[in-house]
């Protein structure tokens, strides 16, 4: 019978033998995070409307076209969120955060939701690892923030991920630049698409974003915003370039970064790569000074990032990275009679609170099915059960991976015994892979 309900389009379902790959990422950029000193936050997974049109823009393709918005009897609006950093910047004011001392550094991992085009690297929902830093005007915070991307970029083992960094200036510079874009884009308003058409005259800049070819053509000439810097904005993007030559991070000045929301400010900057198709940024942020007072709160500068999470995927598995293995069963009892199941019970209790992964058969299967489900679990040991093992008190401990067997007792010093053949495996894996690199190197 053909299933009845399938997952809705633009979704993706993590199964076991996948999930792996999830905790290699979740476990390399949250000790990366702390290692910089970010501490994690959690934040809802909706928010009133007017925190994403206020922050993000109203005049984006976020606000126009891809937000999930829901309402409900007697509530106000309420959106799923699309992208993390408002929703974070509001449960930093609304709890006070940004008055415990700066600079404040959180990150978090969540899900967010997109009504797009659905293509690789591309999800309605899709998840995001990101860092915010608050209470810094400092174009070392900009420097530092970025080294932090590129140090998870770097652990999780990518390979040719370039670095793209632009200044947009602030509001006051930026105001020159929209009037020299309004003039440019003007002169062939006929030709640009219905959308740019309407953001001509609220926000320019979003012409640069347009993805569609023609109006991609006509910006190719247009002017740049690094010619209408102001001395401050060209001072602070000198000082960022001074400091990641420093650090040895190599980039590229792209003056046509833009970035999708309207909150950012001064520095924006992108990782790209050309390995998974058009969506190739991998992770982009930069600097939102006026994001948190737009929000209500006191003017504080503040800046971040955004990692899409499915697209590291991609390019980890497109680039053959390693990844975390899953756990393996330490140990697999199988049983042969009530005695049995009882001794079981009692061995595997005790060996999982000494912290080892042990499993024993619970569908009431025989002896050969117990063996192949263990060998197919990947079992690293198993001890077959039943009355003679019960009534001499000792059993056969066999090395799947050997096949090696040993008496055990199942007395007390079992897990003493145990502990000692695992530790045993491991010192002969590890003299089995020095002696292939001694070989090899014929060292």
């Amino acid at each position: 019978m053909a299933l009845s309900v399938k997952k809705p389009k633009g979704t993706a379902d993590v199964v076991p033998s996948k999930s792996y790959m999830w905790h290699t990422v979740e476990k390399i950029t949250s000790e990366t995070a702390q290692q910089f000193g970010f501490k994690e936050i959690r934040v809802p997974t909706f928010e009133d409307t007017g925190l994403f049109v206020r922050s993000v823009g109203e005049t984006t393709d976020v606000v126009q076209k891809e937000m999930y918005t829901v309402t409900a009897t007697g509530d106000s609006q309420f959106t799923l969120r699309p992208e993390g950093t408002a929703g974070v910047m509001r449960a930093m004011l609304e709890n006070g955060v940004v008055n415990e001392g700066f600079p404040q550094k959180v990150y978090y991992i969540l899900s967010c939701f997109r009504h797009e085009n659905v293509q690789a690297g591309r999800l309605r929902e899709f998840h995001q690892f990101g860092c915010e830093m608050v209470g810094t005007a400092s174009p070392r915070a900009d420097a530092e923030v970025i080294a932090l991307a590129k140090t998870v970029l770097d652990r999780v083992g990518l390979r040719n991920i370039e670095l793209n960094i632009n200044s947009i200036g602030c509001p006051e510079c930026r105001a020159k630049y929209h009037q020299a874009l309004k003039e440019y884009f003007s002169a062939r308003k006929d030709e640009l698409c219905h959308t740019c058409q309407e953001r001509l005259e609220k926000n320019p800049m979003r012409l640069l974003d347009c993805k569609s070819p023609e109006d991609q053509a006509i910006a190719k000439d247009a002017p740049l915003i690094l010619d209408y810097l102001c001395d401050d904005c060209k001072a602070h993007f000198e000082k960022l370039k001074e400091y990641l030559t420093e650090m040895g991070i190599q980039f590229t000045v792209n003056p046509r970064i833009v970035r999708g929301l309207d909150y950012y400010t001064r520095t924006v900057f992108e990782f790209i790569t050309t390995e998974i198709g058009a969506q190739g940024t991998v992770c982009g942020g930069g600097r939102y000074d006026g994001l948190i007072g737009e929000l209500g709160g006191a003017q504080t500068p503040a800046l971040g990032f955004g990692m899409g999470l499915e697209r590291l995927l991609l390019v980890m598995q497109k680039q053959e990275c390693d990844f975390i293995e899953d756990k393996k069963c330490d140990l697999y009892i199988a049983t042969m009679g009530e005695a049995a199941v009882r001794k079981a019970l009692s061995l595997t209790t005790a060996l999982r609170d000494e912290g080892f992964f042990v499993e024993y058969d619970l569908v009431e299967r025989g002896i050969k099915p117990q063996m192949k489900y263990a060998d197919k679990i990947g079992a690293r040991f198993v001890i077959v059960l039943g009355d003679n093992e019960i009534e001499s008190g000792s059993a056969k401990l066999k090395n799947m991976a050997t096949g090696e067997q040993k008496d055990i007792t199942l007395g007390e010093g079992f897990i003493d015994a145990f502990t000692q053949e695992m530790v045993n495996e491991m010192f002969s894996g590890l003299e089995d892979e020095l002696g292939g690199i001694v070989g090899k190197d014929g060292v």
